[in-house]
């Protein structure tokens, strides 16, 4: 078996909102975001912009998603962040949601140094 490309850490909010999803939807977002680590699929995972991308789930006609960055500071090992994540109602990613990712990223970064 191939070595995943990143592990995946949740921030509280990103856990937050997987505690409160149906359990049936909290299954297919974590195959998802563990497919996302073996294999390139715009369709699970993909970039927003700048340095923010999404998990992408899409389950019983709703659209799940997680905001993440990437951590590349560690030799060891690739990190994705997991900021949030949200049912996206719309065609565009709300505005608020890509900055309380940036924010969330800016507050992981200043905290670790």
């Amino acid at each position: 078996m191939f070595d995943p490309r990143f592990k995946v850490l949740f921030l509280e909010p990103a856990a937050h909102f997987l505690d409160i999803v149906h359990a049936k939807v909290r299954e297919k977002i974590y195959a998802n975001i563990y497919k996302s680590r073996y294999a390139t699929d715009p369709e699970l995972l993909k970039k927003v912009r700048d340095d923010i991308w999404e998990f992408r789930t899409h389950y019983g006609g709703i659209q799940y998603r997680i905001l993440a960055f990437w951590d590349n500071t560690t030799i060891a090992e690739t990190l994705v962040i997991a900021t949030h994540g949200f049912i996206k109602k719309t065609d565009k990613i709300p505005k608020k949601e890509i900055n309380r990712a940036i924010a969330l990223r800016r507050h992981y970064f200043q905290s670790k140094y």
